[in-house]
């Protein structure tokens, strides 16, 4: 059975109304002078011209208007605009002297007044009420047509900045499995001719990690405790591949509570450090750390060395790359992170440090007090 939603039949409902409201306006409309009684031959035009102006609306707004005006034909467009004036104009001219008007009116106002009138109409002249009638028409229609051309775009151009970030999660999710799961299984089959109860732990680990890719952000936001058990299966499986001269550090918040996160969202932050501060012969550090200081701010920050030998990729870069991280950011918390990148503290590392405002009520301002980096030895 279809779904009848209440705003399927308010955009119409408002229309009616508005046009409602405008035709008794106009058609109620007449000059307050003592007893005058207009002739039916005045509300005949009335009516007449209200409904031509009600076709003009709805034809500068789906013909004129996207044909001309939006290919970027302003020219023709305000040609069209001034010949339906001008057409108007002499439609009521027309109706005026078929209905012999004028002359009925002034019948009207010498009735009215108990007088012959002191002045008549003679010769032609302009209407000046349906000259600013129509203006008034043809423009509001131009007005509200580009606007609502501008926010379709503008939600057009959301919906497909939501696409390309979910296919930029996708790719994140088929790029991480070939290079990373690969290695890891490798690793996996040397433990087992080892240790064995190590091999399982970590056989576990792999499996809880793909179940988290594959399924558990599936729906768009996981849970931050999620998140967080995935970094921290993530880095034990990256130390498995590491030797004694690479010391790595994470930290996690005790407690930890649950808020809707983005998923995989810190993970390129992880990649970029073990892809960068890994080298095969040199010692160096890794430090990641969450934090939880309010139940809707979660705090990152990654620190790796700055090495001056060829770095080795541990990580198996999947390319998102911090700038696309970054685009993501922006459309997932807009107004509502605080990132930090450092490529070279004192202590010769590369630092990034990312403040995130879970709760919709936070403000850029409130961001901005973002805390200083802490140093580490």
């Amino acid at each position: 059975m279809a779904v009848l939603t209440p705003r399927r039949y308010l955009t119409p409902l408002i229309h009616v109304l508005v046009w409602g409201l405008f035709g008794l306006t106009f058609l109620l409309f007449q000059p307050l002078t003592g007893r005058l009684t207009m002739p039916p031959q005045f509300w005949l035009k009335q009516g007449l011209l209200f409904c031509v102006w009600v076709s003009t609306f709805y034809f500068t707004g789906k013909v004129l208007v996207p044909r001309l005006l939006f290919p970027g034909r302003t020219g023709w467009f305000i040609l069209a605009l001034f010949v339906t004036t001008v057409a108007i104009l002499l439609f009521s001219k027309f109706l005026e002297s078929a209905l012999n008007l004028p002359a009925l009116m002034d019948k009207a106002f010498e009735a009215a007044a108990g007088r012959p009138r002191a002045f008549q109409r003679k010769g032609p002249h302009i209407d000046t009420m349906g000259l600013l009638t129509t203006m008034f028409v043809l423009g509001i229609s131009t007005c509200i047509t580009v606007v609502q051309k501008w926010q379709k775009d503008a939600q057009l151009r959301q919906t497909l900045e939501q696409q390309r970030v979910s296919s930029e999660l996708s790719m994140l999710k088929a790029q991480i499995n070939p290079h990373f799961f690969f290695n890891t299984l490798n690793n996996i089959y040397a433990l087992t001719l080892l240790d064995g109860e190590q091999a399982r732990t970590a056989i576990h680990r792999l499996s809880r990690m793909m179940r988290y890719v594959l399924y558990d952000t599936a729906g768009g936001m996981t849970l931050l405790s999620q998140e967080i058990a995935f970094v921290q299966d993530y880095i034990t499986l990256m130390q498995l591949r590491l030797d004694e001269r690479v010391t790595v550090t994470f930290e996690r918040p005790e407690p930890v509570h649950d808020v809707p996160v983005a998923p995989m969202l810190l993970l390129p932050f992880l990649e970029n450090a073990f892809k960068h501060g890994v080298a095969a012969t040199e010692s160096s550090k890794i430090y990641v750390s969450i934090r939880q200081p309010r139940v809707d701010v979660v705090e990152l920050e990654v620190r790796n060395s700055r090495l001056t030998l060829p770095s080795t990729d541990l990580a198996g870069s999947n390319g998102i790359g911090l700038a696309n991280t970054r685009r993501r950011l922006d459309l997932l918390y807009p107004g509502r992170y605080h990132l930090v990148v450092d490529d070279h503290t004192p202590a010769n590392e590369f630092v990034v440090y990312l403040t995130l405002q879970i709760g919709a009520e936070a403000t850029a301002a409130g961001l901005a007090s973002a805390p200083a980096i802490p140093q580490h030895a």
